[in-house]
């Protein structure tokens, strides 16, 4: 049950994500009403090499990954949060995770490599 959790959670964040930037990097048009955030992200897109692109779209593909696995360490109990004394516990089911999620996690993504 929790494999299946953590490559929902893959499939989800990481992968809907990662083509969902890859096609607004590349289709969006800058306009008059478009966000500064936006026209300078987009423009430092346009701006890189083919090769450079396909690097930017792993570093934001590894920044969600660490994201992801600092969460679970938070949830699992192995990470801590600064000024927080709350102990988090994530139930699948009713059932509690036994606080591997993390380690399951890192594991499906070394495997998928």
């Amino acid at each position: 049950m929790n494999e299946i959790f953590i490559k929902s959670l893959y499939e989800s964040i990481v992968k809907e994500n990662l083509e969902l930037y890859r096609e607004l990097y590349e289709t969006t048009k800058i306009g008059p009403k478009t966000d500064e955030y936006w026209k300078a992200a987009i423009g430092l897109c346009n701006s890189l090499t083919a090769e450079n692109k396909d690097i930017l779209i792993r570093i934001i593909e590894q920044t969600m990954i660490d994201t992801i696995s600092n969460m679970l360490g938070i949830i699992d109990g192995s990470s801590t949060l600064k000024d927080c004394s709350l102990e988090p516990r994530l139930l699948l089911n009713s059932k509690y995770t036994e606080g591997e999620l993390q380690d399951l996690f890192l594991k499906f993504i070394e495997e998928r490599k």
